[in-house]
């Protein structure tokens, strides 16, 4: 039995989380299929502590506040744990957040961490993972240096801790309000002791850039802590120990000091709020009134299981625990902000309320546009109307659509203003529960800033590289925004914006080098960069963003045909794609991007300007290599193991690539509504979308059977390398027969993707 799945026979009481698998006859626990450990060693960057769907609240350990891979504040090579703290961000490049970090301990009280290499000499204990679970909505440890069995659960807005103490007459949970990662600031914190049961406060931080940005995250939280056991408090503020029953400070902590039998339970629960105290006491007391642990346990995995079973796949156990981790994974972010009065704090500072609507936070757009935001659109249009909703609110506030927002700040993090495909897909998909022409003028607004090279793009037609760092990668993706924009203009009816944004979305072949045949950065004056190295990247002075030319060269996913045209046919687009994976797989120059990993040739799966490349195969009509190539991304690049992503899994946008195509089918172009056939890696998945149920199915899918040799829409011959939202929203069936040898598709409609003819 897998190790995540153990302590389903240690509670007195677990949720019966199954649905039926009418393909196998039989029960499924879905829950069984998810590994939170999956991503969290490599560069995955995940976290495998408790989390709700979309909660605003991250219940995990942290193992290390400092270096790249311990962004999420853990990583699988550690072996001894800081504490357990309540806000997490999943997969990111940047870390921020571990907020309310509270740790038990017994014996001599220590209130500073100790290090990695020296554990004894602080409050962090050592751990084996042979004695940690994990599951969604729980964790569980045992401390080995107090032999306390620590449990985590959540609800959407509050954390649950369940501390199993050894018999002590100097047991302590002890909370730092000065744990943060190494790059953030802690501003100041603060402490009140209401009883001896209660303590609330407020925890102000500063991260997610350098000194001297315009951008900060000031993210302002309020915490409410209740106990299950009285305490004694001993309360240190900035290293003074502090006599009153309330401090301020940069350093607070406090001990919480009891005594305890053998196996006695002490739980802890906390709630937090972006707007009071009183809201964080409010959240506490609507979601954990009480204390039974199990209960609210029982409440996340019921919430988990319904999230989760609108995928019903058939596959062998391996493949359905990646398969189920990556969904699992895909549907933590974005995150729930505000509390359960619907209030939250705006980006202008103010208290604002979501009457109509859930308010996101931590929007990775970048990342997310390209497949976790469409997935969204068939497993919870409700959600999406409610992105959007919060988009709206970001832009009411702060003047512009969404970049990376995170609490209440904006990052503006990566290039593109890419809450606009997130916009234009909805709207095309028929979800409007929102003010569309609200929605269009702030796309509009947004694209025609004077920032973020827009202003160059405006005056010269481009962007030209000596005007602005990372050129080519930023005019790439304002490409592509701009055709969404272009088209819902059109939709719209407003003819005069659908030209103008169009013709700024068909600026691509400004950078196409003819002598390379690659994108390449171009002067003010009009001359390509020369000499021009391709396999250059830097986070520095570059014309690329995470990236380099061979990886955006190939970004261009709303005039696929145009850029085959640039090439010179499909036979030389054919070729260029073949070099793409088969070049070398260095990258030049100095401070290069860790992010680019994953790479086979110079396609980089671990980051996300590749993550469509395998699929532009069936634009020329050779979907057999398109199969062949992803065959190979989804069975190296994805395993079962902890270091099992290839590269940061972005807020879910990793996953989400593996859900997609894992089920045959990916969205190339994320706004225009049609998913293009792939490689399933599962015989059947069942997609519940608003009620409606529509299977994908691979007969005769093997190890040799990789090829796709036909396929059937309810029943009939289907003669498209592709298929569209709206067929699939209708409910219905697609069958793929695979085999062991390319088949012929000449003849077949190939995905849609024409130039102006759009």
């Amino acid at each position: 039995m897998r190790r995540y799945l153990s302590f389903l026979f240690m509670l007195p009481f677990i949720a019966g989380c199954s649905f039926t698998d009418n393909n196998q006859g039989d029960k499924m626990d879905v829950l069984s299929y998810v590994n939170p450990f999956i991503g969290t060693g490599g560069h995955g960057h995940t976290f495998p502590g408790a989390a709700y769907p979309s909660g605003m609240v991250q219940l995990s350990p942290d193992t290390g506040l400092d270096g790249w891979d311990w962004c999420s504040g853990y990583h699988y090579s550690d072996s001894s744990i800081i504490g357990f703290s309540h806000t997490h961000l999943s997969g990111t490049g940047r870390s921020d957040l571990l907020d309310v970090m509270l740790m038990p301990t017994v014996g001599k009280l220590k209130l500073e961490p100790g290090s990695k290499t020296r554990p004894g000499e602080g409050y962090r204990s050592r751990f084996s993972h042979d004695e940690e679970v994990a599951s969604p909505g729980y964790y569980k440890v045992r401390l080995r240096d107090y032999d306390i069995m620590a449990e985590l659960t959540v609800s959407p807005r509050c954390g649950f801790h369940r501390y199993t103490f050894p018999e002590n007459k100097d047991a302590h949970i002890i909370l730092d309000l000065s744990h943060h990662y190494a790059s953030d600031s802690v501003l100041s914190t603060s402490v009140n002791i209401v009883d001896s049961c209660t303590l609330t406060g407020i925890r102000k931080t500063k991260g997610w850039g350098e000194p001297g940005e315009k951008y900060w995250v000031n993210q302002e939280l309020f915490y409410a802590i209740k106990v299950s056991k009285p305490f004694h408090a001993d309360i240190t503020t900035d290293n003074r120990r502090s006599e009153d029953k309330t401090a301020t400070g940069k350093e607070v902590k406090v001990a919480m000091n009891f005594e305890t039998s053998k196996n006695e339970m002490v739980l802890v629960k906390v709630g937090i709020s972006s707007v009071s105290i009183q809201n964080a006491m409010d959240n506490l007391s609507a979601e954990i009134p009480g204390w039974d642990f199990n209960d609210i346990l029982t409440q996340a995995q019921l919430k988990w299981e319904h999230e989760l079973a609108k995928i019903k796949v058939k596959a062998p156990e391996k493949t359905r625990t990646i398969f189920y981790t990556a969904l699992y994974h895909s549907l933590i972010t974005p995150h729930l902000f505000n509390d359960v009065n619907k209030e939250y704090i705006g980006f202008d500072g103010k208290t604002h309320e979501a009457a109509d609507f859930k308010n996101y936070t931590a929007l990775s757009l970048w990342d997310t546009f390209r497949s976790l935001n469409p997935l969204l659109t068939l497993l919870d249009s409700n959600k999406v109307n409610d992105i959007v909703k919060s988009m709206l609110a970001q832009y009411d506030q702060y003047g512009l659509l969404p970049v990376w927002p995170l609490w209440s700040s904006e990052t503006n993090c990566m290039i593109g203003y890419h809450s606009v495909p997130v916009i234009v897909d909805a709207y095309f998909k028929g979800i409007r529960n929102y003010d569309v022409e609200k929605a269009y003028a702030a796309m509009k607004h947004s694209a025609m800033q004077d920032g973020f090279g827009i202003k160059e793009l405006k005056q010269f037609g481009y962007i030209p590289y000596d005007q602005y760092n990372k050129s080519v990668s930023t005019a790439l993706e304002y490409c592509y925004d701009d055709w969404c924009i272009a088209r819902m203009a059109k939709d719209l009816g407003k003819e005069d914006d659908y030209n103008y944004f169009m013709k700024r979305a068909m600026t691509y072949p400004t950078y196409f080098d003819k002598e390379y045949k690659l994108m390449n950065g171009i002067s003010s004056s009009g001359s390509f960069r020369r000499p021009f190295d391709p396999f250059f990247s830097s986070y520095g002075p570059s014309d690329w963003v995470e990236g380099n030319s061979w990886q955006y060269s190939f970004f261009v996913p709303h005039d696929v045909q145009g850029l085959i045209n640039l090439h010179g046919g499909a036979a030389a687009f054919g070729q260029a794609l073949d070099s793409l994976f088969t070049v070398k797989d260095k990258v030049s120059g100095e401070n290069v991007p860790v992010d680019i990993s994953g790479l086979i040739g110079q396609y980089a799966h671990g980051n996300e300007p590749s993550h469509h490349v395998a699929y532009l195969y069936d634009y020329i009509g050779k979907p057999f290599k398109t199969q062949e190539k992803l065959q190979q991304i989804m069975t190296t690049l994805y395993t079962d193991q902890p270091d099992g992503l290839s590269g940061n899994d972005d807020c879910g946008q990793m996953s989400a690539w593996y859900v997609f195509s894992a089920m045959g089918i990916y969205p190339v172009n994320p706004a225009e509504g049609v998913y293009v056939f792939g490689k399933p890696m599962v015989s059947s998945a069942s997609i519940n979308i608003n009620n409606k149920v529509f299977t994908v199915k691979a007969i005769g899918l093997s190890d040799k059977n990789i090829y796709i040799q036909s396929v059937k829409l309810n029943g009939k011959n289907y003669n498209k390398l592709f298929i569209t939202h709206k067929d699939m929203a209708e409910g219905g069936e697609l069958e793929f027969t695979m085999g062991a040898t390319p088949a012929d598709f000449d003849g077949a409609v190939l995905p849609p993707s024409v130039s102006k003819s759009l």
